[in-house]
């Protein structure tokens, strides 16, 4: 069996893959993010990020970072709008202090006020460095343009003027109310038998206090397609298009996923590369992407180009955008796409970092480890009407927005 799952007497579901490694993979993954804080909140979810490092009930902040460094291992975390992941890779024979250190940070943090003030500092460089960029920076403002009045179009990062109300009774409540027992799933990737994480996880988990709940995300209200263009210091124009995609849970995501990979996968033959790059010199990278939420999703493209090429660029971008509405694919084209598609994901299901996260992704969102073979075979049942209804739906022209810094 390639994935064994057990879930707790708490409701914290578990589930592990056993690989010949010498190195381990774990985390827990918690259906909470940015999109789940209140209008006094912006940033919390970060923030608790990063104070979850900062000292329990038995270890201080110093403790926390050595415990795996000193061995070897990494202890991180991260946030997104929907969830927060704390992740730690060990060699193998250290995989019962990557167990504990999670499940320490998490169930028992202290959250010492000094700690609070100097993490907000931290924070703060980091929201400035990002503003620093503003091939990053697009994407946040896109996003509020495309989710007006929503958490969901907030930044992850939350603002120096939201931070300065943090407090300890704050974060508490944050994790009170969003860090529920049956909202998280602890994946494991490593040479040992899921027996090893019974009893590891029973250690260190099973006495964590029951807390459930359920989300109550509210559906973000319609937009309006926008056009706006902004001037700004910078040597290049960076250029952001999109539209409102698809949800995690809806089934046009395997053909929306191939679309986008032809458009402007990471390869250097997808369409948009070979219309701006290789073809026309005009950048030097094109990015296609989806972004897919619980109820919605943001699929957009993203390039970079001197200042006075922009509306040329826009114009072979529009003409890729008008094949790929118009005219459905060639037997051939479809099966190249699917093919290296399929390689793709083969080539990224080796890394068992990502294999891991990918695990607790999928029994969060769909209640199940999506096998690579049942991806594989929904991925070859695609049609070219389905890609032609797709592309017509999520790159219409009248409800394509546009976001460019110049």
């Amino acid at each position: 069996m390639d994935f064994q799952t057990l879930i707790l007497p708490n409701g914290i579901r578990v589930v592990h893959k056993r690989v010949k490694s010498p190195v381990a993979y774990c985390g827990l993954t918690v259906n909470a993010g940015t999109r789940d804080e209140l209008e006094d909140e912006h940033g919390m979810a970060h923030f608790l990020e990063h104070v979850l490092f900062k000292g329990t009930k038995s270890r201080n902040s110093l403790k926390i970072s050595s415990l795996l460094e000193n061995e070897g291992g990494d202890l991180n975390a991260f946030t997104t709008k929907e969830e927060t992941a704390i992740h730690a890779v060990v060699l193998k024979g250290d995989v019962g202090k990557a167990f504990d250190i999670i499940a320490d940070i998490v169930f028992n943090p202290l959250f010492p006020e000094a700690e609070l003030e100097k993490e907000k500092d931290i924070v703060r460089d980091e929201i400035n460095l990002y503003r620093d960029n503003p091939s990053e920076q697009i994407f946040d403002e896109f996003e509020e343009l495309m989710f007006p009045a929503c958490s969901l179009g907030r930044s992850i990062l939350g603002t120096p003027k939201s931070l300065k109300n943090f407090t300890q009774e704050k974060v508490r409540n944050f994790v009170h109310r969003c860090y529920a027992t049956n909202q998280m799933v602890f994946a494991s990737v490593g040479n040992y038998s899921i027996d090893r994480v019974a009893a590891l996880t029973d250690n260190y988990f099973s006495s964590v206090f029951e807390n459930k709940n359920s989300s109550n995300r509210t559906a973000p209200a319609e937009y309006k397609p926008f056009d706006l263009t902004k001037k700004l210091p910078n040597y290049q124009a960076n250029c952001l298009l999109g539209n409102r995609s698809f949800s995690y849970n809806d089934e046009r995501r395997y053909a929306l996923s191939l679309l986008t990979n032809m458009l402007g996968g990471p390869s250097q033959n997808s369409r948009l590369n070979l219309a701006l790059r290789e073809m026309n010199g005009l950048s030097y990278g094109v990015e296609v992407a989806s972004t897919l939420y619980s109820d919605c999703g943001v699929t957009t493209i993203y390039f970079g180009t001197d200042k006075n090429s922009v509306e040329k660029c826009l114009a072979l971008v529009n003409v890729e955008l008008d094949k790929i509405r118009d005219k459905k694919l060639s037997t051939l084209e479809l099966s190249r796409a699917k093919k290296q598609l399929i390689g793709q994901i083969s080539i990224a299901s080796e890394s068992s970092e990502l294999l891991m996260l990918s695990m607790a992704k999928s029994l969060l969102n769909h209640g199940k480890i999506e096998a690579q073979k049942e991806v594989e075979e929904r991925i070859k049942a695609i049609s070219a009407e389905e890609i032609l209804a797709v592309a017509q739906e999520v790159f219409c022209r009248e409800k394509m927005s546009s976001l460019i810094y110049t």
